[in-house]
Order: structure tokens, then sequence, then C-alpha cells
């Protein structure tokens, strides 16, 4: 009767299985080889998935075994247990109690004494084994969870992936350590932003200079249902995405930022993105390729939304636009039908139906010949000596450092950004994720962070008011500039311009850096 049986061994082992000696590749064959020679069993074929998790079926070997048994190869499977076969109690049940028997295969768990082709009390339990699997795997990958976001929030760099411009520490992986040759990458896309250079702009750029993409750089393989973008950055195209995710992230100023992304469950591998408030982020734990006073600075200047098509089109005053009655953005938009560009209120566009705001619509080209006329109108009066005062008219100017505000706009913001992480592990410690000690040793760090910052930025305003002349010279450089050329460039621009602000009644204000101008 039993070399009726063409017998199919299968055997799995997992990472999450753990490093148990009785579970591994070779335990398992041998078990299995001394059962078929004890019962005389004919053995077609052997298939073995390694470190493949049992939670789904998306495994070689398993897939080569139901493709046999279709072919009619085989009739009968052995494993060591049922937990080998699978950890999901749905696919696994769905198996033993529907799949085999419809295709007259005959199944045996040795070690929990199941046999489909014998009526005993083991197979009636069997679904209750596949249910305690099933919790099993939920444990571990809970732990699995826990530790990894514990080594997250102690600063180790888990992910499996570099981000562009790091490489792993040979001594060390889960530290970062810079790649110089894609850092000099990196620094370039940060320079070109910081002229007021568009996403679509640098992308551009550095696809004609023929830099490698992070996607050609590491020669990644990409599947047939690949976005335009995967394959595009195969071909060694840069793409206004790429540009922003590099510009946006704050590894490339020595913090670790992680858990960007979560898994549905522990079953599917299918991941959703985290709200960024539950990054966990860990400040200078490694070296930075970026300053931080650059990189918060440059965050003011970059748009809100790179999906726009329009983005393509380089707009002068693109950023530096905002609506003067609701205070949001005022975004550039250009009709093909007209072949002209028009604003109009981000803030009115997004929430139209609930009445909030108005169009704020103007033709854009009318409205930057204005405002560079105004602007050069400004600088002039600033630049005639007989005219400057403590006033001129209405106008008043207050010298600020330019590099001294943007060093304390990063402070805020850094400052900003460490309130959040305090509450949010003060969360952490109330859902248990970390206990009393752990927070008050965090919490501690942070909260003198906040204070260091502080006397900081208390620093650079007594700077700021006692270095009027100084001040004085640099805009006066950047006047010159502005007014020598027909048409200014952007980076000339955002020097001089912090803010313009649109009206409905198409009155515009002109925020200075040198001063508020109405």
């Amino acid at each position: 009767m039993n070399n009726s049986f063409n017998v199919g061994l299968y055997i799995r082992l997992s990472r999450d299985d753990g490093n148990i000696e009785s579970d591994s590749i070779v335990s398992q064959r041998s078990l299995l080889n001394q059962y078929v020679k004890e019962n005389n069993y004919n053995v077609i074929d052997e298939y073995v998935d390694d470190g493949f998790t049992g939670t789904n079926f998306e495994r070689p070997a398993f897939k080569r075994m139901i493709k046999d048994i279709e072919l009619g190869k085989i009739n009968m499977i052995i494993t060591k247990d049922m937990s080998r076969l699978g950890r999901d109690y749905i696919g696994t049940g769905e198996l033993i109690e529907k799949y085999f028997p419809n295709n007259n295969i005959r199944y045996i768990a040795i070690n929990d004494g199941i046999d489909t082709f014998i009526d005993n009390t083991n197979n009636d339990i069997a679904p209750f084994k596949a249910i305690m699997n099933d919790m099993y795997a939920k444990d571990i990958s809970k732990k699995v969870k826990t530790s990894l976001h514990s080594r997250m929030k102690d600063g180790l760099y888990v992910s499996g992936r570099c981000p562009y411009g790091f490489m792993k520490d040979p001594n060390n992986k889960n530290h970062l350590v810079i790649n110089e040759e894609q850092a000099e990458t990196v620094r370039l896309i940060f320079d070109l932003a910081l002229k007021g250079n568009t996403y679509h702009f640098i992308a551009q750029e550095l696809t004609k200079r023929k830099i490698k993409t992070p996607a050609s750089y590491y020669n990644y393989v990409w599947n047939t249902k690949c976005s335009s973008k995967c394959i595009s950055q195969e071909q060694g195209v840069w793409v206004d995405t790429t540009i922003k995710e590099i510009l946006t992230n704050r590894i490339y100023v020595g913090d670790s930022v992680q858990g960007k992304t979560k898994k549905i469950n522990y079953k599917l591998k299918k991941t959703i993105k985290n709200n960024p408030k539950d990054y966990i982020i860990v400040q200078n734990t490694h070296e930075v390729i970026i300053d931080r006073d650059t990189f918060n600075y440059i965050q003011t200047l970059l748009p809100k939304n790179v999906k726009r098509p329009e983005k393509k089109r380089f707009y002068l005053l693109d950023g530096l636009l905002y609506c003067g009655d609701c205070n949001h953005r005022i975004t550039i938009r250009y009709q093909n039908k007209t072949g002209r560009s028009y604003t109009t209120c981000d803030y009115y566009r997004t929430y139209s139906k609930y009445h909030v705001c108005t169009t704020h619509t103007n033709n854009y080209e009318i409205l930057e010949s204005v405002i560079l006329d105004n602007i050069k109108n400004v600088c002039h009066k600033y630049l005639d000596k007989n005219e400057i005062k403590d006033s001129i008219g209405n106008i008043t100017f207050e010298s600020n450092t330019i590099n001294v505000k943007k060093q304390i706009e990063s402070l805020e913001l850094t400052n900003n950004k460490l309130t959040e992480n305090l509450d949010k592990t003060y969360m952490d410690m109330l859902k248990g994720i970390i206990d009393e000690e752990q927070y008050m040793r965090i919490s501690e760090s942070i909260k003198n962070d906040i204070s260091i910052n502080k006397e900081k930025i208390d620093n650079l305003k007594n700077k700021q008011f006692h270095n009027k002349k100084q001040d004085s010279k640099k805009i006066k450089e950047y006047i010159k500039k502005f007014l020598s050329f027909e048409k200014p460039t952007r980076e000339l621009l955002i020097n001089l311009i912090e803010k313009i602000y649109i009206y409905q009644d198409k009155r515009i204000d002109i925020i200075f850096t040198f001063k508020n101008i109405t």
C-alpha cells in the first residue's frame, strides 16, 4: 500500500523561527528521511524553502510542489509539523480541509500526529494547532517590531538600503558613513536649490550632466509594473520627486529618520506610509553632508506640491507669493488654451465648495512685471544717499543680517521639531512602548537641546541688533547685483524678498529681507 504513494517532502525554515537546532533544514531532512525509510514510502522530490516566512504562501519551493500536485507527480506530502506547511491558519486550513482532499492528497505532519487518511483525534484538533501556529507568528512579529523600534530610537540605522549619499560603516552595519561620490551630487542639488531653482530645473540639470541617478547607481532591477518614475531613473533620467525626496530628507543634516512606513499586518508584505509625526527621528547620529542652517532655510523656499504639471515651467516668483486675505500660498497655473499663466489662492482652489477665501486671479506675466518694477523702485531709493534717512516717505528701512536671520529660522524650526518629539516620547510612555526611566532620560536630553537652542536664538537676535552697518553693506551688494540685470535671477530675488502678499482687491504687500514695505 505504501508503495502506491508518490511522496513529496516539504521543508521550510525562516528567520522568524529563530535559530532552533531542531527546526534546522538538516534536522527536518533527517527526520523526514528516517520516517519514509521506516514506512517504505516512495519519495519523488524534496521541496525546500530556506529563509521564507510561513505567514504567506509566496514561496518558490511550495509553488513548485503545488504545480507537481496538479501535474499528478505526487499524491502525498510529509512535513515535520503543521507549522512547516504554514503559519497562516486560514491558508493552512484551506489546504488541509479543502485543497488536499479535492486533489486526493494525503498529508502527514509527523510531530503533530496528523494523517489525513486516518480518522484520529489529532486530525480533529488540527485547526486549533493552525491557530496556535498563527498566534506564534503574530507574537514573533510583535517582538521583532518592538526590537526594531527600540534600535531606531537609539539612533541605530536598521534599514536594508542606504539613503543616497551614504553607505554602511564597514565596522558597524547600523551606522552610516558618507559616500563621497554620491555626497557631491547631494551638495550640488542643495546648492542649486539654494539659488532658487525648481525641482524640475534641478532634475534636468543633473540629467544634462549625465550624473547617475540613485536607481542607475545601484543598478536596481525594476519589475514590469514599475511606474514611469522607476523606468526614468533606471534609464539615468532624474525626476522631480527624487529631487524633492533628497531636499526634504533630514538624513543629510546628521539625523536618522526611520519608521516612515509600516506593514498592514504581519501576514502581508504590503506597506503603507506613516504620518510624519510618527517618524522615529534621532538627531546627530552620523556625519553631515549639508549643514542644518542651510537645510532649514531651503525648506522655506521649496514649493509645497511637486506633482503640479506646471512646475515644469519656471516662474521667478514661485514660492514667494501668498494670499493676503487667508495667508495661504498663491499657486501659479498655466492654461494651455490661452498660453498664459495665472495666479490662484491655493486654499480657495482646494476648498472652493466651502466658499473659503476668493480666487485672487491675476495674469502672472503682468503681476511679475509690476512687482519687479516696485522692487527696483525701492532698491533705487535705498541706494540714493540723498534719500536715506530714518525713513523715506512712509517706508522705514530696518537692516537685518540675512545669514543671521536664516540661523534664527533654522533654530526655531529645530525647536518645533524637538517639541513634537518630546510630545511623541510622552505618548510612547503612556502606550507602554518605553518605560518611565527611558522617558525621563530622553525628555531631559530633548529639553536640554531646546534650552541650548533658545539661548543661541537670543544671542543671534542681539547680534542682529548690533550689526546694522555690516548688514547694510550686504544688502547693498545684493541690490546692486539685482539692479544690474535686465531680469534678475531667482537667487538674488530670494535674498531680497521674504514674501509677497496678493489681495483680492489687487493690493500687493512686498516683505523685504531688510524691511516690511506696504
